[in-house]
């Protein structure tokens, strides 16, 4: 299997660019600080991926922002200075979102804003192409379209960027908010420096139990491992959040070993390194099943070189420097 080397061990910088509670200076300069990324090192993690929203770097009509870019460009500083490298991920980009704000997927239909997609991606590749540290991440978890949809647009993506950077690392995921179902549905990539891209957070309900923004289950209590029956009947009777619990009889490292095995197969198939670029556990869970999460979670990216970045640093309710996972966050930074 091939691996995606230097971008093995990492976290996300969710909250700084991009789903940010406010999107002013004061955030930007405040969130995160050089110190963080120099923490970050000392864990012995090699890189972080931070997710940028287009309104960071470009206005509303689609003008260069400096001063956006300026906060990419410091980190990218002091990745280099700790020895880190990162992944530069689009979270959002005009006429598209991926957390179902009212615009999403207009970008799709649209020319005008597909070529301001492409053009956005210009820009950063005329901008970071040659910092050898860095990989380039398309877009962040393509909503519940047809796949032949995406597969068109990040071809021609890739097309364009190919122009700038022949041999960037591009990392690209499937439709339905990159689910490991949905790889196989990827068009067999146009060159070998692309990488496949998938995010896990199963079982959903014990990884978002009492999220706020999904009314469904701001209410539910999970265990971890705890009786797949009890995660089954509350899938059923919730009507949704059921992926894979019919693949084992068994919730534990089984269960993701389960999952996880349909992105490897796809990866392989197409001959390129799977990644997996979000994981993580709300700050509603049990810390300790939290921890049994990540110890088995580990044990099957491990099992298949996969690289991976966990969601996420700071804040965000999965944020591992909060006061949530004190207890047990030392022995959780040794599973990441």
């Amino acid at each position: 299997m091939k691996q995606l080397k230097g971008f093995m061990h990492g976290i996300n910088l969710g909250g700084w660019l991009s789903q940010c509670s406010e999107y002013t200076e004061d955030h930007y300069k405040s969130f995160i600080k050089e110190n963080d990324i120099k923490i970050i090192a000392d864990w012995g993690l090699d890189h972080v991926r931070i997710p940028i929203d287009y309104n960071v770097i470009e206005d509303e009509n689609g003008n260069v922002l400096e001063t956006g870019y300026l906060y990419i460009d410091n980190c990218v500083t002091w990745c280099r200075k700790y020895g880190l490298n990162l992944i530069l991920d689009l979270h959002r980009t005009k006429g598209f979102s991926f957390d179902n704000q009212p615009d999403d997927n207009i970008m799709f239909e649209d020319e005008n804003l597909r070529n301001r997609f492409l053009s956005l991606w210009k820009t950063i590749a005329l901008r970071y192409g040659k910092v050898d540290i860095i990989a380039f991440e398309l877009l962040n978890e393509i909503t519940n379209i047809d796949a032949g949809i995406w597969n068109s647009l990040a071809a021609e993506g890739i097309k364009e960027l190919r122009k700038i950077v022949p041999d960037k690392k591009i990392i690209i995921g499937g439709v339905f908010w990159n689910s490991v179902h949905s790889l196989s549905q990827l068009d067999i990539p146009l060159d070998e420096n692309i990488v496949y891209n998938f995010h896990f957070y199963e079982p959903f309900l014990f990884t978002h139990q009492g999220a706020y923004w999904q009314p469904v289950i701001s209410n539910i209590s999970m265990k971890y491992p705890g009786d797949i029956n009890d995660y089954r009947a509350h899938a059923k009777e919730l009507g949704c959040f059921g992926s894979g619990l019919n693949n084992t009889d068994e919730m534990g490292e089984k269960f993701m070993d389960a999952l996880i095995t349909e992105a490897v197969d796809a990866a392989a198939k197409a001959d390129v390194p799977v990644y997996c670029g979000e994981y993580g556990v709300i700050d509603k869970a049990n810390i300790d099943g939290t921890l049994s999460w990540y110890q088995d979670i580990s044990k099957v990216f491990d099992k298949y070189g996969i690289g991976r970045a966990v969601w996420t640093y700071k804040a965000m309710d999965f944020g591992l420097t909060d006061e949530h996972y004190n207890s047990r966050r030392d022995e959780i930074i040794k599973c990441l």
